[in-house]
């Protein structure tokens, strides 16, 4: 009603640009107060005066703490755009605000389609939108059909469920029947069996009572037949002759009589009739027990089939329980978010509103303030203008400024006396009520940065060439960019890309980078870092960040698991130390990380595919350690996990810090001709053998001549050790003037003692087929060489003419490995000896010790053979051929005895020749003919040359 009674305006389209924005500059405060800049950006983004960097500008800035300096701040931006962005503000207020579209032009909202209609824009969203509600429809669709086969399923597990108890009870009724007829079965054998015993006990006494009748009668008709005999011989007596025929006659009576008694056929046939019946009776019997046994065993195969239905049954439902479980509570955690979320939303929108109502007081306290101070300006400025004598005419109206619109907080405002016609337009600070041009709003300072001491500024370069930004959080960040602001009368600032965002908008993030490349240096606060960040890997794969400490400092600045530690670096005593772990061992990067005690330096690499290929291999500890060392003395096993070696063995170590295992390396024999591990065990770390190197070389000391010597044999340690200022391969080398220690170990061990190698690295070589063949002693050596390259497959080394000039440039350049001894320009060099080697046979080399380095140089690897002496008759006979070559016995010891000490001093290992493994020359020639066979096939393991 309000907006009818307003008289109508002036046409719009008539208006110019400066009259339409005059005509909203009028109403700001209106404006400013009562539209929401959420409700107008959609249109003003449709119609293309506003973008969406703008949009983040005014919604997310939080130098803009309420809806009314948001709102003056979009018409800040839409001034930039001109007429069209006037228009398109005034159009959105008709739309959605009419009553102030009303107070503000005096025209009434219109239905009529301008150039900046939004229709197609909407369309678009609306076309967008039917698409995404298909695309949710058939996604809830999809969501009931797999809502409706969870519900098949769970009834076909409730069937399942209900079947398997049914089979459940139908085979406990079927096993109790079962043993009902068990017990039927075994009741039916006691009674057959008493049965039979029955019978057989009533067929005995059958039998016997007819045995007993039938000599009863047997009895009685003997007893008629002597009774008539007798009465016949009562009444006649018989003559002699007839008596003797009588007494025959009975004679053979009882004969037979006798013969009668011990086989009568009644009795056969009884037995017989027995006989016949009890074989009736087990043919029954077994009859029976067959058809028993078959029916126990279709019982037994119809009860495993059961057990194995029920077992299946019961997988299947444990896994439809287990599904069943995951879906409900997926479903429970999705209404549980559902609910955080619908609270956190509430929550958010009281505060808002709590917000925006406190921000509109406080800005139309500051409007009614600025009001005020115009008015007594404008007040002011016309009382001066009338003192004057010349008449003029009055003033125009001075426009409202806002003072520091962007930066209100800054400090530079102090002292600014500008007047509105000396601001310039570019720039970012503008104290006019018209916003800055587009330019002047992306331009930032560069931002300040910070002082740092000198002595790490320094040590930081010598690492990256990018300079060492340090961004501080919160009010520090504030602070900073209000104390650097430059003033207000500054016109030279240059416009950047709509890509750099002005300093207001820098967010607040509490770390220190420094990026080149994929190389990240982070510095923190890393008091007792192990306790901030669990490290794995190795020398191989690297060391990676495998967890960090919630809450820790390293937390805190954005480290994260699977990063590789290339380098740190920390101060202590007053003196920057750099330790680079980028090929360390683990135990070397726990003890260098373990020094950290303050502000540190971490360079930082992204590397996360190393870092899972490391998690899914096995071992201790997630280990990455790989590396071979040669062992310089004897160790024997103690316990039962510990690894027994002897001075020279090649190992392999794949763990510095075994699980269980303080102190000790994870170790293997190595295959002397392929690279696979043999035996593992524990050995003890470089530290601690390097103890027991010292104990054993104290002890040998001690020890009487005659025990050295037998030890001797048996070579128990090699003594290896670097120089004064050089460095071990085998730790991080740090050195401080105050700290003696250079390593892990013990700190209190004199320094000249650390320098003792137990273990030294070593690399494996795969050489050609033919490697040189080095026999010593030397002196020794010359006599075989001759008698070695007549076999097949061996050729003598031959010295080369040199010019003078050619000596001095293959002298120069490391070629010559040995003059000969008649002087001149005659020397062995590599290019006879590569000569030979691809003519595919063993080069006898006629030279010392001296060239094994020059020929290691040149990947050349020969065998080295030296040939013990001893006090042997066949010694002696060889001693008497050197002897003819113009050598005395004395000479071929000593130089044995020289070149022998000499040996452990070689980067390869060396074969030695018993004096018990050879008779004469010819076996001795065997002997090397087989050995060299042998070194042929092994690896050839070279140590760094630490000299």
């Amino acid at each position: 009603m309000a907006a009818e009674c307003v008289p109508e305006g002036p046409d719009l389209k008539e208006m110019g640009e400066e009259d339409v924005w005059e005509l909203i500059n009028d109403n700001r405060h209106r404006i400013s107060l009562g539209v929401k800049p959420c409700m107008l950006i959609p249109y003003l983004r449709q119609a293309r005066v506003l973008t969406e960097m703008d949009e983040d500008e005014i919604l997310s800035c939080l130098k803009l703490n309420n809806s009314s300096m948001r709102t003056s701040h979009m018409l800040d931006l839409l001034r930039i755009q001109g007429r069209n962005g006037a228009m398109a503000l005034l159009e959105s207020l008709m739309i959605h605000y009419p009553t102030i579209y009303t107070q503000v032009t005096g025209r009434k909202p219109s239905t009529e389609p301008s150039g900046f209609s939004a229709l197609t824009g909407m369309q678009k969203e609306l076309k967008e939108a039917r698409q995404e509600a298909s695309r949710l429809g058939s996604r809830c669709t999809s969501l009931e059909a797999q809502l409706g086969q969870t519900l098949e399923r769970q009834e076909e597990s409730r069937r399942l469920k209900a079947d398997h108890g049914r089979m459940r009870k139908n085979l406990a009724a079927a096993h109790h029947d079962i043993l009902k007829l068990k017990d039927e079965k075994c009741g039916l054998y006691a009674r057959y069996t008493a049965v039979i015993e029955e019978r057989s006990a009533a067929n005995i006494h059958c039998s016997d009572l007819n045995l007993q009748v039938y000599q009863l009668q047997f009895e009685l008709r003997k007893a008629q037949t002597e009774t008539d005999f007798e009465r016949q011989r009562s009444l006649k007596c018989p003559t002699p002759s007839q008596t003797q025929r009588l007494q025959e006659e009975i004679s053979a009576l009882h004969r037979q009589l006798l013969v009668a008694e011990k086989f009568t056929p009644v009795r056969e046939d009884i037995l017989g009739q027995d006989l016949v019946e009890a074989r009736d009776v087990h043919i029954e019997l077994a009859e029976q027990l067959r058809c028993y046994r078959e029916e126990n065993e279709q019982l037994t195969r119809e009860r495993q089939e059961m057990v194995e239905q029920k077992e299946c049954l019961a997988l299947q439902v444990q896994k439809l329980t287990l599904d069943c479980e995951m879906y409900q509570q997926k479903g429970t955690v999705k209404q549980s978010q559902l609910r955080e979320l619908q609270a956190e939303r509430d929550h958010a929108c009281r505060s808002r509103d709590e917000a925006q109502a406190q921000i509109a007081r406080s800005l139309a306290e500051k409007d009614t303030l600025r009001s005020a101070h115009t008015e007594w300006k404008f007040s002011w400025e016309s009382q001066g203008s009338s003192s004057d004598s010349l008449p003029s005419s009055p003033s125009p109206r001075p426009r409202l400024r806002r003072m520091h619109a962007i930066c209100p907080d800054s400090d530079s405002v102090r002292g600014c006396n500008i007047k509105s016609g000396d601001i310039t337009p570019s720039s970012v600070r503008s104290q006019n009520v018209e916003p800055p041009y587009p330019e002047s709003l992306r331009t930032r300072e560069k931002t300040l940065w910070y002082n740092r001491d000198s002595s790490e500024t320094a040590e930081c370069d010598v690492l990256l060439d990018n300079d060492f930004v340090f961004i501080p959080g919160g009010n520090e960040v504030e602070q900073s960019v209000m104390s650097n602001m430059p003033s207000c009368q500054s016109n030279n600032s240059d416009g950047l890309s709509r890509a750099s965002a002005p300093p207001f908008l820098l967010r607040s993030r509490p770390r220190a980078m420094r990026i080149t490349g994929r190389v990240l240096t982070i510095s923190f606060q890393g008091e007792a870092l192990l306790s901030q960040l669990q490290v794995v890997g190795g020398n191989k794969t690297g060391v990676f960040v495998h967890q960090v400490t919630e809450g820790s400092a390293a937390n805190t600045v954005g480290i994260s698991s699977g990063a590789q530690i290339l380098e740190v670096k920390y101060e202590q005593a007053q003196q920057a130390l750099r330790m680079v772990l980028e090929d360390t061992t683990l135990e070397e990067a726990m003890w260098a990380l373990g020094q950290v005690q303050g502000f540190c330096h971490l360079s930082l690499r992204p590397n996360q595919d190393a870092y899972e290929k490391l998690l899914l291999q096995s071992g201790e500890a997630m280990s990455g350690d790989s590396f071979y060392v040669r062992v310089n003395m004897t160790l024997l096993g103690g316990s039962q996990d510990a690894l027994s070696v002897s001075c020279n063995d090649i190992l392999h170590v794949t763990c510095t810090l075994p699980a269980g295992a303080d102190r000790s390396w994870r170790a293997s024999h190595v295959h002397p001709c392929q690279l696979l591990d043999l035996k593992t065990g524990n050995l003890p770390n470089y530290y601690r053998a390097q103890r027991l190197l010292i104990s054993a070389i104290e002890d040998m000391s001690i020890q009487p001549m005659a025990l050295r010597k037998a030890r001797d044999k048996k070579k128990t340690v090699r003594i290896v050790s670097t120089g004064r200022q050089g460095r071990n391969p085998l730790w991080v080398c740090v050195e401080d003037s105050k700290d003696k220690s250079t390593g892990p170990g013990d700190g209190s061990a004199p320094r000249g003692c650390l320098t003792l190698m137990p273990y030294t690295l070593v690399t494996p070589h795969y050489p050609p087929v033919c490697r040189p063949i080095l026999l010593l002693p030397t002196i020794l050596g010359r006599v075989l060489d001759q008698k070695l390259a007549e076999w097949q497959g061996f050729q003598l080394c031959e010295p080369e003419l040199l010019s003078s000039s050619e000596h001095a440039a293959r002298l120069q350049r490391s070629e010559v490995l040995e003059e000969c001894e008649q002087g001149g320009q005659r020397c062995y060099t590599l290019q006879s000896v590569e000569r030979v080697m691809k003519q595919g046979t063993h080069c006898v080399l006629p030279l010392g010790l001296d060239c094994v380095r020059r020929l290691h140089r040149a990947e050349i690897f020969p065998i080295i053979i030296f040939i013990a002496q001893s006090k042997s008759r066949a010694a002696r006979k060889l001693k008497s051929k050197v002897q003819r070559q113009g050598w005395s016995e004395e000479q071929l010891l000593e130089c044995s005895r020289s070149e022998e000490s000499l040996l452990d001093k070689l980067p390869c290992l060396y074969r030695i020749v018993s004096p018990d493994s050879w008779d004469d020359k010819t076996t001795l020639l065997t002997t090397l003919h087989s050995i060299i066979l042998e070194e042929q096939k092994k690896i050839v393991w070279v140590e760094p040359d630490l000299w």
